[in-house]
């Protein structure tokens, strides 16, 4: 009897918390909250499409002055690009262009997100760039944060894009399964069901662990803050591990969710323009 009553709380659990996977993944809105105008930049507003038709909506903001590359950033689940401009609104100052675009479902992007879905997006993203004749397409560098950084590593570690000198990632996630097990770990009574929930209730297709490996032999940093409460430190651990050479990891000492660019004075600005000049000049090991 108490197999049978475990048995059916299970299910009930399970049929509770499908509903709530999705929103831990994808928070969208139609909202604007900056503009490439506001900064004082020019920009291009643009649309592409993803590899089964869905319209996606982007930015692209041309470097100041003569470009040294090209970044293709990866923004978090939360609202649209609009709200993570102030992450990488700095980029053009400092001599990149800069592209930024919202997955389906998210802004002006068409559809609803699912994680197919959002793979092909970041592929597509990366394929448009790599098209357009006014960028250096052997000049192409790739910043995501938080679950951005899970669909940049999936979209590069599954595809070999020619023109990519270097992928940096910040605040990501191991695998879409284990983050859905630290979640249900917070909640009281399921989180003893965390572990047989975790693999009724999603899959690890696309998972950054999967495929880091495969992101070599470009050069990779991982960034991390030791008290993210979004995302557990030990999941950056986990995919340096798994990557190979040549890689960093860089952790932000008492450093929260994807804050290493936030502020204007952050001394991970400068170095993140280091790590991506050091890969376009071949002062690191990329692929010939």
């Amino acid at each position: 009897m108490t197999k049978i009553l475990l048995l059916v709380l299970l299910i009930a659990l399970t049929v509770l918390c499908q509903g709530c996977v999705g929103r831990l993944f994808y928070y969208p809105d139609k909202e604007t909250y900056d503009t490439p105008a506001r900064h004082g930049l020019p920009f291009e507003e643009v649309t592409f499409a993803s590899k089964d038709g869905t319209r996606l909506s982007g930015w692209f903001i041309p470097a100041v002055g003569k470009p040294k590359g090209t970044v293709i950033h990866f923004h978090g689940n939360a609202q649209n690009m609009t709200a993570h401009f102030g992450f990488v609104s700095w980029l053009p100052a400092e001599g990149f262009n800069l592209f930024v675009f919202d997955y389906r479902g998210y802004g002006k992007s068409a559809g609803r997100p699912n994680r197919q879905g959002v793979f092909e997006d970041s592929v597509a993203a990366i394929s448009y760039i790599a098209a357009r004749k006014d960028v250096d397409q052997n000049r192409l560098l790739i910043l995501g944060q938080s679950l951005g950084g899970t669909n940049a590593i999936a979209a590069v570690g599954m595809n070999r894009f020619t023109g990519i000198r270097a992928v940096a990632i910040e605040s990501t996630f191991a695998s879409y399964r284990e983050i859905v097990r630290d979640k249900i770990g917070e909640i009281p009574i399921v989180s003893l069901f965390k572990w047989p929930l975790s693999y009724l209730l999603v899959g690890n297709s696309h998972s950054a662990d999967q495929v880091v490996d495969k992101i070599a032999p470009l050069p990779l940093l991982l960034i991390y803050g030791d008290e993210d409460p979004i995302i557990p430190y030990r999941h950056g651990k986990k995919l340096f591990e798994k990557a190979k050479e040549p890689k960093q990891f860089w952790t932000i000492k008492g450093g929260s969710h994807t804050e290493a660019f936030l502020e204007a004075g952050s001394p991970y600005r400068a170095k993140l323009v280091s790590f991506f000049l050091e890969s376009l000049d071949g002062k690191l090991k990329i692929p010939k």
